[in-house]
């Protein structure tokens, strides 16, 4: 499988493919890619088994798919976790690092890793963290630009995207802050919100506003 096929299976899984159908749409926001190159590499995917394209409706994970997508990122996980735990790592620097672990981890490594660590829960941009038999609890799959202007959330994680994390250490949000939505801009503006935790007014890119999970 190529590393591009592991990155679909992957931010599917993210965006709630596991359990739920996700569009071309957030496929295409999420990795900054085309539309067009998501349907394309999705019906290859679906070809090989690995998600379920139903036109109009949506893609989701095969068994397999899950399973795969799965090991993926809980080895990228934990190797974050170590990075910034063990290691000093920022949070923009650790996907790259990750990136490259993840293909070289065999199980016993994941697990002797995952032992090392103290089993964690989730990683540092907030992922839940699988455990060795495949179980995790299930994130919310709410971006922020879903959320109706005036309502109440509080941040729960991020894409996992350098850039995107460098930005939000720039406007300062952090897991667990509690926001109001204020506005939406028209025509794919940002999103104004109160960051009700620092009480500090935020602009935040229409991008942006896709890569952040709320509850």
């Amino acid at each position: 499988m190529t590393p591009m096929k592991e990155d679909y299976l992957k931010i599917i899984f993210e965006l709630g493919g596991a359990g739920a159908k996700v569009s071309n749409k957030q496929i295409a926001i999420s990795l900054n890619i085309a539309a067009g190159s998501v349907t394309e590499m999705v019906s290859k995917m679906a070809e090989e088994g690995y998600v379920i394209h139903e036109p109009y409706a949506g893609i989701s994970l095969t068994e397999e798919g899950r399973r795969l997508a799965v090991m993926l990122v809980r080895n990228h996980r934990l190797w974050e976790t170590f990075l910034v735990n063990r290691l000093g790592y920022t949070l923009p620097e650790i996907d790259e690092e990750a990136e490259k672990l993840e293909h070289v981890t065999s199980p016993k490594l994941a697990n002797a890793l995952d032992d090392a660590l103290g089993r964690p829960k989730r990683c540092p941009h907030g992922g839940i963290i699988p455990d060795r038999d495949g179980n995790y609890d299930e994130d919310s799959h709410l971006v922020l630009n879903d959320v109706e202007d005036g309502e109440t959330v509080v941040v729960e994680r991020f894409i996992d995207n350098h850039d995107l994390l460098t930005y939000l250490g720039d406007i300062k949000l952090d897991i667990g802050d509690k926001l109001t939505v204020r506005k939406h801009d028209p025509f794919e503006g940002p999103v104004l919100v109160e960051n009700l935790t620092d009480k500090q007014n935020l602009t935040i890119g229409y991008k942006a506003a896709h890569y952040i999970f709320v509850r």
